[in-house]
């Protein structure tokens, strides 16, 4: 490949020339015929090579369009969710990343990910190469079936529909229950991607205060009399970016206003593997009646590999099938589906989620004990998870914070990014895994200016 290259590059062979033929090449450059085709076969994916059946290959009449590098996400926008999103994902080699809402590459069980592609390898040709079932694997779904179950939720596999991402189960629930123009209930703070996918759909949003044992019941009373909003959209276990948990008492008064008020809500539990012991579940308690239960795979096992789920009454389950096929043809693909069932049958992820959970608890306190040498404190203490959600000290705004820092190569996650209210100026929260010495002296510094 170098040498037809290098041909093409001096001029030496110019646009439309036939190549040598596979046999002359192999001879001239002493390989086999098949290393030839293969390296044809690829100036030819390049689009240097033109293949013409018969006759052999020639040369292109353009050079292959060079790999430029990936522009840089804008940093004079607006410091709203998708600016924090943005700065994650498109991060420059190097970028920290205490904003983001995963754990690094190393805290990810990787062994436990490649038997499963190995597994995945000796599959049947439909596994690899099908569209899934409408439902989507009926392994994975048993598995998450019987998960749901442990938590005091009665259900079978039917009642469980696999989607390609939490997001998309999000979104699929908004698509199902909501008009534009509906009212929708978060909390204040809230993850800040519930904010963005719900102004996708042009929803009136309104928030209620977050407490540490859950959203502010007097407000909630009032806003469901005042608003009649249709949806409420909630973290339970390790509420992000709190991290707070849900009280007993305010899990049953919060059910018996929606029931009151006939509000669905959308309970989220990404997080509650982190729990080192399981809090009320809404729809544990509610039996489905009122709540949707979603979550996916992403925090505790790999953000790559994309699949999420909605635990639901039947009838709802049916009708998301049918909007999965209508906007995707379906959920997952076979192949990620494969990789999460086999790898959270594998008792070495149990393993990986015991030390994951000692692991953040020492990191959480590390990471609380440096931070208020810097005078941060945090808003609360979780009892799980990976986030801090701290009070900046004296006046700092915290997006002035996060600027300065981004200036410096590391990504924070700013409090008003969070909060439809926009009361959270001296708030940030930190992903506690994804800090380190770095981090710190770049947030030292970002304080002091």
């Amino acid at each position: 490949m170098a040498v037809i290259r290098r041909r093409v590059a001096s001029r030496g062979l110019a646009a439309g020339e036939k190549l040598p033929s596979i046999r002359a090449l192999a001879r001239q450059m002493q390989v086999s015929p098949s290393t030839v085709v293969e390296a044809y076969d690829r100036l030819v994916a390049e689009g240097l090579v033109r293949a013409r059946p018969g006759s052999g290959f020639y040369v292109a009449g353009f050079a292959p369009a060079a790999l430029h590098a990936e522009p840089a996400p804008p940093r004079d926008r607006a410091i709203d969710p998708f600016w924090v999103s943005r700065q994650s994902l498109d991060a420059a080699p190097g970028t920290l990343r205490p904003g983001c809402g995963w754990l690094p590459p190393d805290w990810m069980p990787a062994p436990v990910i490649r038997r499963a592609l190995r597994t995945l390898a000796r599959a049947e040709p439909g596994v690899l190469a099908d569209y899934g079932a409408t439902r989507g694997s009926p392994a994975l779904r048993a598995l998450i079936a019987r998960r749901s179950v442990a938590d005091g939720i009665e259900i079978g596999a039917e009642q469980v529909l696999l989607t390609s991402s939490g997001t998309q189960a999000v979104d699929l629930v908004c698509r199902l229950l909501l008009e534009p123009g509906d009212t929708v209930l978060v909390d204040d703070p809230c993850y800040f991607n519930f904010l963005a996918t719900l102004r996708t759909h042009r929803m009136q949003l309104v928030s209620v205060p977050y407490s540490p044992t859950g959203p502010d019941l007097d407000a909630f009373a009032e806003a469901l009399a005042r608003h009649r909003p249709r949806l409420y959209l909630t973290n339970t276990a390790l509420h992000n970016p709190t991290g707070a948990t849900l009280a007993p008492a305010v899990a049953h008064r919060l059910l018996s206003l929606a029931a009151a008020h006939h509000l669905t809500i959308v309970e989220d539990e990404i997080f509650a593997d982190f729990e080192p012991d399981p809090t009320p579940r809404l729809a544990a308690l509610d039996g489905l009646a009122r709540v949707i239960r979603i979550g996916s795979f992403s925090k505790t096992l790999s953000a790559s590999i994309r699949c999420g789920y909605v635990v639901a009454r039947p009838d709802i389950v049916e009708r998301l099938i049918d909007l999965q096929v209508a906007t995707q043809f379906g959920g997952p693909g076979p192949m990620a589906a494969e990789i999460v069932a086999t790898t959270l049958a594998d008792g070495c992820y149990r393993r990986h989620l015991a030390e994951l959970r000692t692991r953040l608890a020492r990191q959480r306190q590390d990471v609380a004990a440096r931070l208020g040498t810097l005078g941060i404190v945090p808003w609360t203490v979780p009892r799980g998870g990976f986030y801090l959600w701290c009070r900046l000290p004296g006046q700092r705004d915290a997006a002035d914070v996060a600027r300065a820092a981004l200036r410096e190569g590391v990504v924070l996650a700013p409090g008003n990014v969070f909060s439809l209210a926009q009361s959270a100026t001296g708030l940030m929260r930190f992903n506690v895994a994804q800090m380190n010495d770095a981090a710190f002296r770049v947030l030292r510094n970002a304080l002091d200016g």
